[in-house]
Order: C-alpha cells, then structure tokens, then sequence
C-alpha cells in the first residue's frame, strides 16, 4: 500500500523543497520505494534531485500527451524516484481549469503510476494555486514545514482555514497530519517561543524532529544531492534520518490514509 503526502506551506522560504528531496532520500535510506513528484514550475526539487533543470519530463507532458506515465519517472541521485518539474507546469494548471471536478485531476490522470511505491510525496508550489489543492486533494495527507518565525502561526492558521473550507464545500478528505518546524536556531529566543506556540495549538500534529540551521545542508542542493548524501555526518543529516523514522512510525504504525 502506497502512503501518499503533500509537502506545502503557501509561505516560501520555509524549506519545503529541502523537506521533500531529502525525506524522499532518507526514507530511501531506510530501503522504501519513493516517488517525488514535483509540481513547482521552478524545479528546484528536480534540480536538487540532480535533474537538468527545463527537463521534458514533468506532469505536464503526461497530461498533454498519451504516453504511460513510466515515461516521465527519472532516477534521483538519492535513489528515489522523481518525476521533475519544468516551465511547462504553468500552463498545466491552464489545463486543470477547463476541466470538470478540476480539484480531482490528479486523481483521476494519476490512477496508474506504479504500485511499487511504499511513499509518494508531492513537492508543492509556494502557494494555494489548482496544482497545490489537486496535490492535496490527490494525497489527503499534507506536511506543513514551518519556519520558526514570527509569521510562522499565522501562515499556518490561514493554511488550516482554507483546507477545512475546500473540504466543506467540495466534499474533500485533505488533512494536516504532519508540521515540521524547520531552520531551527535554538540560541534564538524566537525560534523557542514559535516552537512552543506551535506545540501549544497544534499538538500531536506537531512532530518530534526539528530541522536545524545547517550550512551543509543549505549546500547540497548545489551539488544535486541530498544531504544524506553529500555528508552524512553532518546535523542536517541526522535530523532528516530521524524525520524518516518518525515518518515510519507514523504511517505505517498507525495506517494512516494509505491508498
């Protein structure tokens, strides 16, 4: 069974895209069949993933073509599988808009990627455009990164708000089940109170792993690897292989919306 889940947060800079390359590695790591699907025109996931940027591979060549979707499936240098994103995705969404039950395109042109997988993850655009919601929609299941910042709750509250009114009034089954406080400085007061705050109001959602400040990290990309890869020593590292193991005992322990 495929446990499937959207990585988003309409704020950018939070660290979503360096969320899902290298939970999609880590969970690799830990011997899982993933998929990253990245749905973000800029591609900075496929680029992290050691894809050329502008591929010709991305959804949006699936959608407006006939060829199966094993097509579009690259190897990451992680090892996880991607489907890479490129310019094209902007007018994707052109597609999506004149189509019926458009909020369930994903699900409905998606019902035949492979079986294999144990995760699919979904690398979203920094905003609450038809890719993300179909993204979401198509999941169920939504990670929040979440920048320990002074804007962080109020991004997060407006996420919650919009998901619960596309839920009421479209019928759909999305749900928050995870936040991921991210660039964490602990020395910093604010990041303490953010922390606490988020804990306070968001509770069990709120995972145990706290992504860290890491120079390494924020290089890797630059090389196209994950951070387990290009230095598995560092924190970044040991943060992101804790992350996969929360995420294991999560979703597969708890069974949680897996399709």
């Amino acid at each position: 069974m495929t446990i499937k889940v959207a990585v988003t947060n309409q704020k950018g800079g939070v660290g979503k895209t360096t969320t899902a390359v290298n939970l999609a590695a880590s969970l690799t790591k830990a011997k899982r069949n993933v998929l990253l699907i990245d749905i973000d025109p800029q591609g900075n996931a496929s680029s992290a993933a050691g894809i050329k940027k502008n591929s010709e591979s991305s959804l949006y060549e699936f959608f407006n073509g006939e060829e199966k979707i094993e097509s579009f499936i690259i190897k990451a240098s992680g090892g996880y599988d991607i489907i890479p994103a490129n310019n094209n995705l902007v007018a994707a969404e052109k597609i999506i808009e004149k189509t019926e039950n458009r909020e369930k395109y994903f699900s409905t042109h998606l019902k035949k990627l492979p079986k294999k997988y144990d995760y699919i993850l979904i690398d979203c655009p920094p905003s609450l455009n038809l890719l993300t919601i179909n993204s979401m929609e198509f999941c169920r299941n939504v990670l929040v990164p979440v920048q320990c910042e002074y804007y962080a709750l109020e991004g997060l509250v407006t996420l919650k708000s919009t998901i619960s009114e596309l839920n009421d009034v479209l019928g759909l089954k999305i749900d928050i089940v995870a936040i991921l406080r991210t660039m964490a400085d602990w020395r910093n007061r604010l990041t303490r109170e953010v922390s606490s705050q988020l804990e306070k109001h968001f509770k069990e959602k709120v995972l145990n792993t706290i992504i860290p400040r890491n120079v390494r990290l924020a290089e890797a990309p630059s090389y196209g690897q994950s951070i387990v890869d290009y230095d598995i020593n560092s924190i970044g590292a040991e943060a992101f292989l804790s992350l996969s193991g929360e995420f294991i005992r999560k979703f597969e322990n708890g069974k949680k919306n897996i399709a």
